[in-house]
């Protein structure tokens, strides 16, 4: 697949937000800055600043007022990232060391907390107290997300309902919201404003499902992260999930994965199971779903060269290597 630049009809804003990235992690701590520019610097694919300024773009071509939520947005989930790595115990990002790695647990833990405050912090200056009130219920909504994900693990019993409720609070809440207050802070018409909402809760459970599926087919060195993360910590996704219900290994797989030993050991024999399975046709056929869900949405919206970026995007999402 060709390689597809969704930010290239705000690359210029971006160039903006990534300057202000560097600027807003910077204190008076020298290794607080060298984890946290090490964070930024591991790069990443910028969908929440994105959708943040894309969603803005079609309704004004000045996007000044919305750089500063970008940013935090991206603080935000960065923020996320650096905690999700030490519950996880992850030691490779975005093909390089984590902080956690190369800083420790407790580093990591006081990065994280002072880059979700700087996030605050520049959410405060628009003293718009909805947006507060969106981006809090939001952060406690992802917080109770990865604790469902760490309650759930080598758990062979929970369904795809437990699934869903997962996904949604640790990917699709944050891009939808991104969406949201883009087209908020740009004036957009309400029902325009929910649509773009929705638009990018469909498309961030389609993210997810499809980064679910990566780890159990993408090349390693593409990912930039050891495929078979999910199952060698317990973590049981949508390809798994089927095959636990479907598949002629069911009863193995269920033996396997109740035991952290035996996830860990027999991992790449349980990715083989999970292919073997149908598990994973079945997944991408759940993201297309939702995939088809967020075009949808964009019915509401009025013609515009962004729009159909972000039709674009829907499919990206699925043919994307990493």
């Amino acid at each position: 697949m060709s390689k597809f630049n969704f930010l290239a009809p705000v690359s210029k804003e971006m160039k903006i937000v990534e300057s202000r990235l560097d600027r807003h992690v910077q204190s008076d701590l020298a290794m607080l800055n060298e984890a946290a520019g090490h964070l930024i610097s591991a790069g990443g694919k910028r969908l929440r600043p994105g959708f943040a300024l894309l969603s803005a773009k079609i309704y004004q071509d000045d996007l000044e007022n919305i750089i500063p939520l970008a940013a935090a947005l991206e603080l935000m989930h960065m923020a996320t990232l650096v905690h999700d790595d030490v519950i996880d115990n992850s030691l490779v990002r975005r093909g390089t060391d984590t902080v956690k790695l190369a800083w420790g647990n407790r580093v990591s833990i006081y990065a994280g907390n002072f880059i979700f405050a700087r996030a605050m912090s520049i959410i405060a200056d628009y003293e718009d107290v909805e947006i507060i009130d969106i981006l809090a219920d939001t952060s406690m909504k992802i917080c109770q997300g990865e604790i469902i994900q760490m309650l759930s693990c080598y758990n062979v019993n929970l369904g795809l309902k437990n699934y869903l409720r997962r996904i949604e609070r640790k990917t699709a809440l944050l891009i939808s919201v991104s969406c949201q207050l883009g087209a908020m802070l740009a004036k957009a018409p309400e029902n325009e404003i929910k649509a773009l909402t929705r638009y990018g809760y469909y498309l961030g459970m389609g993210f997810q499902i499809t980064d679910d599926i990566l780890d159990f087919v993408a090349d390693e060195q593409t990912l930039g992260k050891p495929t078979g993360s999910d199952i060698r910590q317990g973590v049981i996704t949508l390809p798994a999930l089927y095959a636990l219900n479907y598949s002629a290994y069911k009863d193995e797989l269920k033996q396997l994965l109740t035991s952290p030993q035996a996830c860990d050991r027999e991992a790449d024999r349980i990715i083989e199971m999970v292919i073997d399975s149908d598990g994973i046709e079945y997944s991408y056929w759940s993201a297309r779903h939702y995939a088809r869900k967020a075009r949808r949405q964009l019915d509401m919206i009025p013609e515009h060269a962004v729009k159909k970026t972000l039709l674009e995007i829907t499919d990206y999402i699925l043919e994307r290597e990493y």
